[in-house]
């Protein structure tokens, strides 16, 4: 008896995030959304693709050497943060993925980009809100002053019309706020899931080179702080950034996550404010606090966001001693490692007990700094408190800090202490190997002294505030 053929396994796609469970399930185990999980289209067999059939190709490959790069130069945008982060500004056909929380201001901020691009440019730029109406729209430009001829306005939900626009206007820049809001006929799905945006990302990006338009999507964020959607997205822009800021701070940051023409590291600061948001050149000025005399409690540290030095001010305070278990409370930074610096300063300076006393430590202007660098700046601001030891407001301390008491090395030293000279500063602890000496170098118009313990660097400290 002849054996029939296995009719193919069906698989199971979760319309909402990706996920791929073996069976069908009423309730995504990945995402917990209910009714996301629908069966998915098995693509072509592998043997079925290796009998397509060759064609002409509608370009002839050339000689790397002779193939122009001017089509690829990028155009900058007018906002000067923007343009760094993209490592020069918008490339034509290149598409951006900016994404980040509601209400950190992602529409504020392109509607500026928007502006500034007709007015350099020269060429049209189209914002299309398929979350707000072109009047609410129009409401925010008048307050932010971004009225021009040459930037036009459009409220749809529909991938047809959007086309539609792009054929009357013929922008040179698109900006398209949200892709998850954006359906595309003919695909199966919600508006936002997985097809969908895959579709319509698909589409726009196809587009994009076809004409020569720098486009940026606008995508939402998970409650865990990634891109919404399927992963695949990230992986059809050229660009992807994440702009994220404390609703409570007027500090904004862009994030390059991954840039196809420039590094994927850099760091934007911007201002949020009742007109609109500015672009911080020079951001540092937030995160220091001016003292008409020093402080005690007090320590500035050079941190790193991307390759951006930023002065940062770190606050420390040493409260009443509380039978059981006291509080660490941290804002700004890692408490996990305030415990373990407070342990250290404990056992290895011998002049503080602060295991039953609470212990309050802070970041000025909203600034988060988890990076190991800021362990020698806490150390001192709560050592400065502990000890009531005013710390001279001119002294930098960068260095990370082991369960021995020793100062380890950090990355970025010499752009660290470029950026402190630039503001200022006169003296500098760092960790061994950094390019000075225990008993001081000058560099760069700063005393820089070398340190290998904390107990060294809180008598440094001390020395240099008595000057």
């Amino acid at each position: 008896m002849k054996a029939t053929a296995k009719a193919p396994r069906p698989a199971y796609l979760c319309d909402a995030c990706g996920h791929q469970p073996p069976k069908w399930v009423g309730r995504c185990p990945e995402c917990g959304e209910w009714g996301s999980i629908v069966e998915s289209t098995m693509g072509p067999a592998l043997g079925a693709m290796r009998n397509v059939a060759p064609r002409q190709p509608g370009e002839p490959a050339r000689p790397i050497a002779t193939i122009s790069a001017e089509p690829a130069r990028a155009v900058a945008t007018g906002v000067g943060e923007l343009d760094r982060v993209l490592g020069g500004g918008l490339v034509p056909g290149a598409v951006v993925l900016l994404a980040g929380e509601p209400g950190v201001g992602k529409s504020t901020l392109l509607l500026d980009v928007a502006q500034q691009w007709a007015i350099k440019s020269g060429s049209n730029a189209l914002v299309i809100s398929g979350e707000e109406s072109v009047s609410q729209v129009r409401l925010r430009a008048e307050r932010m002053n971004t009225l021009h001829d040459k930037l036009y306005l459009a409220s749809e939900s529909d991938l047809a019309a959007v086309i539609g626009h792009l054929d009357a206007v013929k922008p040179g820049l698109l900006v398209l706020d949200s892709v998850q809001t954006i359906s595309a006929p003919g695909t199966d799905g919600i508006p936002g899931g997985v097809t969908q945006v895959r579709a319509v990302t698909a589409a726009v990006v196809a587009i994009a080179k076809e004409r020569n338009i720098a486009t940026v999507l606008v995508g939402h964020v998970t409650k865990d702080g990634n891109v919404a959607g399927p992963r695949v997205l990230e992986h059809l822009v050229d660009v992807v950034l994440h702009f994220e800021g404390d609703k409570h701070s007027s500090l904004r940051l862009i994030r390059g996550m991954k840039n196809r023409f420039g590094a994927a590291d850099e760091v934007g600061c911007f201002e949020m404010h009742d007109t609109g948001i500015t672009s911080l050149s020079d951001p540092s000025g937030l995160f220091l606090t001016r003292y008409a005399e020093p402080v005690p409690g007090t320590c500035v540290m050079v941190a790193m966001e991307g390759r951006r030095a930023l002065m940062t001010e770190v606050q420390a305070l040493i409260g009443a001693q509380v039978p059981g278990s006291p509080r660490r409370t941290v804002s700004g930074l890692d408490s996990a490692r305030l415990a373990m610096i407070l342990a250290v300063l404990e056992r290895r300076t011998k002049r503080m007990a602060l295991h039953d006393k609470e212990v309050f430590a802070a970041t000025v202007g909203g600034i988060k700094v988890t990076e190991p660098a800021a362990d020698l700046s806490i150390a001192l601001a709560v050592a400065s408190a502990g000890l009531n030891l005013a710390i001279s407001p001119r002294l930098t301390a960068i260095g990370e800090v082991g369960l021995t008491g020793e100062i380890r090395r950090v990355s970025a030293i010499q752009r660290r202490l470029s950026e402190a000279a630039r503001l200022g500063f006169k003296f500098a602890l760092v960790p061994p190997g950094s390019g000075a000496s225990v008993e001081g170098t000058t560099m760069m118009g700063m005393k820089v002294v070398e340190v290998d313990q904390v107990a060294a660097a809180l008598q440094w400290a001390a020395k240099f505030s008595a000057e």
